[in-house]
């Protein structure tokens, strides 16, 4: 009976009969033969893990990539085996990776070398490799390629704050980067190759964007790039789509050294879902990000260490010689402006909303002119704030997120922007505090073009997917430094098209390498450093569909009023704009071109 009621009690029990303890408590007493009973706080399973690797490896469960929210049907799982799925899906990154002289990729491991230690399994796929006496094979053809592939934002800011200089987290929870020493575009770097296929399609000579570099310059740049990645301890890998049309859309395969602009692409570019990405296969286009490399300036056609170059005909970019992650994006964006006409599809640079009752709204402009700003209104859905198409079927996105400007970004002016600068946003080249890593928008001391780049859901009235009806309005933005634009303007079909062709506006600090005071510009398109066909062409379609869909036709100046902006007592006249907004979409009959009875602003 004693033993039993020990049992009970964990092996000890309390009596009356011996000595007493102190302050006359009953002492406890053992009993040996209850020892089979363990005695602890509570009565948990204790882990199975045996080292400290195994238990790490405990922490982390198997689960399916993160991806943009999209509504609707998806598709099937392929009818093949883990294996052979793994298999062929890395046997196309090694072909992505094969350098020419080569013939054939390098042997891609999947996995973070750094995690060899934690006993994870890693999955591989070998390519035969020629007799080295008879080929001269390379050092880097005996080592195995690392693949980190299509990382969460959770990994990617695990990789950049262990391995990235200038990495750290903000008190909002975004991951805060630097670019080096290129802090926006570099147009006067870029090539695009002039052959067979782009002698007679591409817009070349004065005044165009295009500037031509032959194809054996091109494959020179390609191998530097793709040897520098190889003799990496690892790549990271994104392969993820363009356009939200699933009619249009387009596969593309980014190859970068560095865990932010893996990162800056999963938030621009649309990701996949664990579906999408079993059937990805091979890309419609591939990038190699070797920025942290140089070109060889004595290279033909090289005029400084940064060459950003377009292959359309290979479907490949290759960039050397900057880090500024803006140079993917819109290298990306030069593409869909070559395949989508081809297509009879209007690639536009613009924003775009839309109402409750369905009504469309374009914003064209250049960086800096407000696009996301205007096209980022809580009263409208979003649809993109950049970059869209115009087909049969209406308008779609062709990213998957915003990149905004931030400088002198603030939580009264622009909510939606500053809530989503959260965890798994870019934040490039801000200044923060020290101790509590709070960003100051107003800072200027690494560069005026500071930027957010972020998923679109992160905006709250988001439309996914990111597609619309025919647009309504065609607003035209004009960041005007000078003093001579009115606020709001009515166009005819006429003047639309003459806007968008000249695409008049003042390129402000930050937004180009080496801008430090607003200059004007005409940029055809409002875009022309994106074009790669002629002007008119562009125009032509944009007329067609105007007419078609019945689209009004506006011009606003985001800019300056009534003077030039170094006058103090003019200010910018973009915070305002919103008020007008309704009369825009409100009224859409006819009118003086000159909207003079709005009112105007001091």
């Amino acid at each position: 009976m004693a033993q039993n009621k020990a049992a009970e009690n964990g092996g000890f029990s309390f009596t009356r009969t011996g000595s007493m303890g102190r302050q006359g408590l009953p002492k406890i007493q053992t009993h040996p033969e209850a020892t089979s009973e363990v005695c602890h706080d509570d009565s948990g399973t204790p882990v199975k893990a045996k080292t400290i690797d195994e238990l790490h490896s405990l922490q982390k469960k198997k689960s399916s990539q993160p991806t943009t929210p999209i509504n609707g049907k998806q598709g099937s799982f392929a009818a093949i085996s883990e294996e052979d799925r793994q298999k062929q899906q890395l046997q196309s990154i090694s072909a992505s990776l094969a350098s020419l002289t080569r013939e054939t990729g390098p042997k891609v491991v999947k996995g973070d070398p750094a995690r060899k230690s934690e006993g994870q399994k890693a999955t591989h796929v070998e390519h035969h490799l020629y007799d080295a006496s008879l080929f001269g094979v390379s050092d880097s053809a005996l080592k195995f390629t690392h693949i980190l592939y299509n990382l969460s934002p959770a990994e990617l800011y695990e990789q950049a704050i262990k391995y990235e200089k200038g990495s750290f987290i903000t008190a909002t929870g975004a991951l805060a980067t630097l670019s080096g020493a290129k802090t926006g575009r570099s147009p006067r770097d870029k090539r695009v190759v002039k052959d067979e296929e782009t002698e007679n399609e591409l817009w070349w000579g004065k005044g165009s964007p295009n500037i031509e570099m032959d194809e054996h310059t091109f494959l020179v740049n390609r191998e530097r790039a793709v040897d520098y990645l190889n003799s990496l301890d690892k790549v990271y890998v994104n392969d993820q789509f363009l356009n939200w049309d699933p009619e249009h859309r387009i596969k593309v395969r980014i190859v970068s050294a560095r865990a932010y602009h893996s990162l800056f692409m999963h938030n621009m570019c649309i990701r996949p879902t664990p579906e999408e990405l079993l059937e990805f296969g091979t890309p419609d286009f591939t990038i190699y990000n070797a920025g942290q490399f140089p070109c060889n300036r004595y290279t033909h056609y090289m005029t400084s260490s940064t060459s950003v170059d377009l292959n359309l005909s290979r479907r490949e970019m290759v960039i050397l010689g900057t880090q500024y992650a803006g140079e993917m994006k819109k290298g990306l964006f030069s593409v869909m402006h070559y395949l989508m006409p081809k297509r009879q599809i209007l690639s536009l640079h613009s924003g775009c909303n839309m109402g409750k009752d369905g009504d469309v709204a374009l914003f064209f402009g250049l960086s800096g002119t407000g696009k996301t700003t205007l096209s980022t209104d809580h009263n409208r859905y979003l649809i993109g704030d950049d970059e869209h198409c115009w087909s049969n079927n209406g308008v779609s996105n062709i990213e998957g997120g915003c990149y905004a400007k931030c400088i002198d970004l603030s939580k009264d002016k622009e909510p939606d922007i500053w809530n989503a600068i959260k965890f798994g946003t870019v934040v490039e080249n801000v200044v923060f505090d020290e101790h509590t890593r709070e960003v100051d928008y107003s800072e200027k001391s690494v560069t005026e073009n500071t930027r957010a780049a972020y998923p679109i859901e992160y905006i709250p009235n988001a439309k996914i997917p990111c597609v619309g009806p025919h647009p309504k309005n065609v607003i035209l933005l004009a960041c005007d430094a000078f003093g001579v634009l009115p606020p709001v303007s009515k166009l005819s079909l006429a003047q639309t098209m003459y806007h968008f062709i000249s695409g008049y506006t003042a390129l402000v600090a930050g937004t180009e390498d080496g801008i430090k005071e607003p200059q004007a510009t005409f940029s055809a398109c409002f875009g022309a450093a994106f074009i790669m066909m002629h002007p008119t062409r562009y125009a032509a379609m944009l007329s067609e569909k105007m007419q078609k869909h019945g689209a009004t036709g506006w011009l606003v100046n985001t800019g300056w009023s009534a003077g030039r902006y170094e006058i103090n007592r003019n200010r910018n006249i973009l915070m305002h704009l919103m008020m007008l907004f309704d009369f825009l979409f409100i009224n859409r009959g006819g009118g003086d071109s000159n909207l003079g009875h709005l009112p105007m602003l001091e």
